[in-house]
């Protein structure tokens, strides 16, 4: 295994251990018991120096300096330091928190492994495969229980046969607009075409949109993209989308998922999914 795999592996533990105590201190915040995990150990197979080591290092003194109580300070904590831990792996993920980290979005990339694209789509939705390069996933269902109700949720996805009946082409900076608007809440009174980082979000979306490369394609379920695959989203507004369905009308867990905007990435090797949820 080579030395970009052991700092691979290494910063994956970290962050998973400090999503799992982050997951923890939320609990007892509420006031609800939860086991506090226990920290892996640092720098197991990490190289001996490098930017993966000294974000390690970082890492690691962030978790030792975290107080455990008062319950509050503890979850917030640990929240900020994961969060900050993901923004400095790379800067694809610190475009993707910039844009995407405080609306209910989905966002996920995987390998492109079938000719018919939908499939590998599919396979994101169901979360079966991991993203290639080991960047962020943006997936607040993951470790929900509504799964057991609806495998993909929030998703429920048509087959691969007539998944793409529900998609328009986009032109790239169509795609750009549709990723930038979804910084947006649904019921949100802050549009982006009035913030003034509007710029910042747009070369937000613009970075993301590059990983998948010069010749990569783009969809989304918007309806009104069909006439027009240059669609100004953000000239729009989120409020102002019409879409094809990609979502359960399951009522799980107390919440109607009522509102979407999804768009799809597609390249040679890579399949993005980036949707933007409304729900109440």
């Amino acid at each position: 295994m080579c030395t970009a795999d052991h700092d691979r592996i290494a910063l994956d533990l970290l962050d998973a251990h400090l999503e799992d105590l982050w997951r923890a201190a939320v609990e007892l915040q509420r006031g609800n018991r939860a086991v506090v995990p226990r920290a892996p150990r640092e720098l197991a197979d990490a190289a001996a120096d490098g930017a993966a080591t000294a974000l390690l290092r970082w890492g690691y003194g962030q978790l030792d300096g975290i107080p455990r109580a008062p319950a509050e300070v503890f979850a917030r904590r640990v929240g900020d330091t994961v969060m900050e831990l993901r923004r400095r792996r790379s800067p694809w993920n610190a475009a993707a928190l910039r844009l995407l980290a405080d609306p209910y979005v989905f966002l996920a990339t995987g390998p492109r492994r079938h000719e018919d694209w939908a499939e590998d789509v599919i396979a994101l939705m169901h979360r079966k495969v991991p993203d290639p390069r080991g960047w962020l996933r943006i997936d607040p269902d993951r470790t929900s229980d509504a799964g057991h109700a609806v495998p993909a949720y929030p998703f429920e996805p048509p087959p691969a046969a007539g998944f793409q009946d529900r998609l328009h082409e986009l032109e790239p900076a169509g795609a750009v607009t549709a990723l930038a608007v979804m910084a947006e809440e649904w019921d949100g009174d802050r549009p982006v075409r009035h913030r003034p980082d509007r710029d910042a979000l747009l070369d937000a979306a613009r970075l993301l949109l590059e990983r998948y490369g010069p010749d990569a394609r783009f969809w989304t379920n918007a309806r009104d993209a069909a006439s027009d695959p240059a669609r100004d989203f953000v000239r729009a507004g989120l409020k102002g989308t019409r879409a094809h369905r990609f979502l359960t009308d399951a009522y799980v867990n107390g919440l109607d998922l009522h509102e979407e905007l999804g768009v799809v990435a597609v390249s040679g090797d890579e399949v993005g999914v980036f949707w933007s949820i409304g729900a109440h």
